[in-house]
């Protein structure tokens, strides 16, 4: 089908029932619009070809904080929020990439080596993804692409898993009939972020951008995580998704965010283990001293956290799978508290006059008590908050949270059943 036959198809609301699955049905309008749009910027950069639509997921993560690093397990979700491209494919193994506001140098597949010169590109991520593909010997190509994301850049949602994952949905579509499976297609992502865009990163960020809806991760065999999509949805039971930037700089934490994995592995050295995921709260205690006197007091608490935290991720996804709203909105509100009590992950020691995070925390209990549930979100110590917030309260809950941090703080969200997916 050609660009202008796909304009006419959406015009005449032949994918309104895709896009209501994906986006609601509130946000119809608004997304054929933004179809509409994004396929006549494909039209003006490469002419009215035979194209294709492709679509991948940010993410939230829900349950399991800083629990991936330690081989715990995670509860993650896909979002409506996600990169969209249209794209068409090509004979000369050549990946054209335009996208709204950066450029992109066009890629040539027939070299899939590592080009220390490309660290932390765009054309790193392209370059590695076929690279994943080959080394798990799916096919890969060229294509030329138009894509537009709104899929939020340091607001802990994975802007650039939802890429990877775009990306191996493409090579997995068109040149492998889609064979390969989403958690291969998160471990290809995964392979490009690590070894090409030379960034350190788990599974967990293109994982859950793969699989859709919520994900319940087991991490304890790092080469084998144990995958379950667990379908539920929030929203049909009158909550709101609700992520509040607090519109505080990840700028210098880098070594906030290292210490946290660095502590719990200090931790866990002392009781003979490379990281925490085997280890039990009999044992833990059993050590409380050794870890106090060599790793300090710090490394004891977000030991314990990761205890309880990873136990808790299981019981969140169980809860969802028994459709039990109230005890998973519990465990959330106990997954917020061990963060800010034991993880410690809310504000940074050396500068006590700025607690973002600990003031949206605050805001959010004031507002939602337990009808509903709020914690940190993603790494911590700046960036978001997550509530799920009664529909009837979303209202005054945004202003109050406007009130503090600004209009347009808030984004209400809606878990999305689907990662990657080709859908014309």
């Amino acid at each position: 089908m050609k660009i202008q036959e796909i304009e006419t198809y959406v015009k005449a609301g032949k994918l309104d029932e895709k896009l209501i699955e994906l986006y609601g049905q509130e946000d119809l309008a608004h997304q054929k619009e933004r179809y509409l749009s994004i396929l006549q910027e494909a039209e003006k950069a490469f002419g009215n070809e035979e194209a294709k639509l492709f679509s991948a997921p940010g993410r939230t993560e829900v349950g399991g904080n800083h629990t991936d690093h330690q081989l715990g397990a995670v509860l993650a979700a896909s979002l409506n929020l996600d990169c969209v491209a249209v794209v068409i494919p090509t004979e000369d193994n050549v990946v054209t990439y335009k996208a709204k506001d950066f450029s992109v140098k066009p890629v040539d597949l027939l070299d899939v080596a590592v080009h220390a010169e490309e660290k932390n590109s765009t054309e790193a991520l392209i370059r590695g993804v076929a690279a994943g593909m080959k080394a798990r010997g799916y096919a890969y190509g060229g294509f030329k692409a138009y894509a537009e994301s709104n899929v939020i850049p340091g607001g802990g949602m994975s802007s650039s898993a939802a890429f990877e994952v775009l990306l191996g949905t493409i090579q997995n579509e068109l040149w492998n009939q889609g064979k390969a499976s989403a958690e291969d297609i998160a471990k290809i992502g995964q392979y490009a972020e690590n070894v090409y865009f030379m960034k350190p990163s788990g599974l967990l960020d293109q994982m859950a951008c793969s699989v859709g809806s919520f994900a319940a991760i087991d991490f304890a065999d790092p080469e084998k995580p144990v995958v379950e999509k667990v379908d539920f949805d929030p929203a049909e039971y009158g909550y709101d998704l609700i992520l509040t930037d607090v519109k505080a700089s990840h700028a210098d934490l880098s070594d906030e965010y290292g210490l946290v994995p660095a502590e719990m592995k200090a931790a866990a050295k002392v009781m003979g283990h490379e990281v925490l995921c085997h280890v039990t709260m009999e044992e833990l205690f059993a050590h409380v001293k050794e870890i106090r006197q060599q790793c300090g007091d710090r490394a004891f608490l977000r030991a314990y956290h990761f205890i309880n935290e990873t136990k808790r991720a299981k019981e969140e996804a169980e809860a969802l799978r028994k459709k039990d709203i109230n005890t998973f909105l519990k465990l959330v509100r106990e997954s917020g508290r061990s963060s800010w009590m034991y993880l410690q992950n809310i504000s940074v020691p050396s500068d006590p006059a700025h607690q973002a995070v600990a003031l949206a925390l605050a805001m959010s209990e004031e507002v939602i008590g337990e009808d509903g549930a709020y914690r940190v979100h993603g790494g911590g110590f700046a960036g978001t908050i997550q509530a799920f917030v009664r529909k009837e309260n979303s209202e005054k809950y945004i202003e109050t949270m406007e009130s503090a941090f600004g209009k347009g703080c808030c984004y209400t969200l809606h878990i999305r059943p689907c990662g990657g997916i080709e859908f014309l």
